[in-house]
């Protein structure tokens, strides 16, 4: 990063954070970080099955949107979600358990690493249908504005979720009755495994919502500063106008897009470069480090705690309960043909 461009980040941070908010920050996206490698040392181990979609490279967005929201605010995600629901007040310990499928999950062991759920966090999933969840987001801030409860839903969504009817259907609903919803959209550029530029013919998705009159802005989902000012504004425009609002936060998956994905569709140099250079921790520990905001020893502190805070996740959840096969069928709704 060029000199002016760092000094230009560093003064956007001193005007948007205390040291405190930014310490925290950096803390949660190290927790992400932990919580997601763990995961995948977990599921190399054969103790977590199904599939497993990491968060790694996107910590910023998560780390930095979901704490502005008031506690009851609904969220709705992707099965991209572990973040997300470790932000939104979901234990480490519920959210590895219900990735080893045990009872004391926060879905009881059923939903699984795609299918995280806690009613007592207002996070409703987790959903495996891309875009399926936008309606539903929608659905609860139509509730919410009939309510009159001052209350916003959250939907996150990768680009990829553009490309479906959903998308369109709930983004003209949201505006037409002017419905308290906040549209993120985690730009990733290679939803599944497909460049945006040869899915999509208008790579521009902050036009595709201003088509529908709704609010817009895109951000660097690396910069903690500029994903604060905009989404405490959205927030702030959501809630009090009534309204839709639709962020783009652009960032990139250090990762695969599953623990299946052999990555044919990008070059291996092409992730090493953005390891390399864009790790967004990275980044943001050197601009805290440069306006003398933390330290290395605060840093190995934070690192030491986000580490026994999964070790003892894992631990809980190898200790847990696997459920007895008498009661699989419990709160499942069996209808008569």
């Amino acid at each position: 990063m060029a000199s002016k461009e760092r000094t230009t980040v560093e003064q956007k941070i001193k005007e948007q954070l205390s040291v405190e908010e930014a310490k925290q920050i950096l803390f949660d996206m190290i927790r992400i970080r932990e919580l997601e490698e763990a995961s995948a040392q977990q599921y190399s181990e054969g103790k977590i099955r199904g599939f497993l979609h990491l968060y790694i490279g996107e910590e910023p967005i998560a780390a930095t949107i979901l704490p502005l929201l008031k506690p009851q605010d609904q969220f709705f995600g992707t099965y991209r979600e572990h973040a997300h629901a470790l932000m939104k007040g979901i234990t480490a310990r519920s959210i590895m358990a219900e990735m080893f499928g045990k009872v004391e999950g926060c879905s009881k062991g059923r939903g699984g690493s795609m299918h995280i759920f806690d009613l007592s966090k207002s996070f409703y999933g987790g959903n495996a249908i891309v875009a399926g969840h936008l309606p539903l987001a929608i659905g609860m801030a139509l509730a919410n504005k009939m309510q009159k409860n001052d209350l916003i839903s959250i939907c996150f969504f990768g680009e990829g979720a553009i490309a479906e009817g959903e998308f369109h259907e709930s983004m003209n609903m949201a505006k037409l009755w002017k419905l308290p919803v906040l549209f993120v959209c985690e730009n990733n550029y290679y939803a599944m495994g497909t460049a945006l530029e040869r899915s999509e013919s208008q790579t521009n998705l902050i036009e595709k919502a201003k088509s529908y009159k709704v609010e817009a802005k895109r951000v660097n989902g690396r910069n903690v500063a500029e994903i604060k000012e905009a989404a405490k504004q959205a927030i702030d425009f959501v809630r009090s106008e009534q309204q839709p609002y639709f962020l783009e936060a652009q960032t990139y998956r250090l990762v695969a897009h599953s623990m299946f994905d052999s990555q044919q569709y990008r070059s291996k140099e092409e992730v090493e470069y953005w390891k390399k250079h864009h790790d967004p921790i990275a980044e943001y520990i050197h601009q805290l480090k440069c306006l003398g905001w933390v330290n290395s020893n605060e840093i190995k502190e934070m690192q030491d705690k986000a580490k026994t805070e999964m070790d003892d996740a894992i631990s809980y959840a190898q200790a847990g309960t696997t459920e007895d096969f008498q009661s699989c069928m419990q709160d499942v709704l069996i209808g008569e043909y």
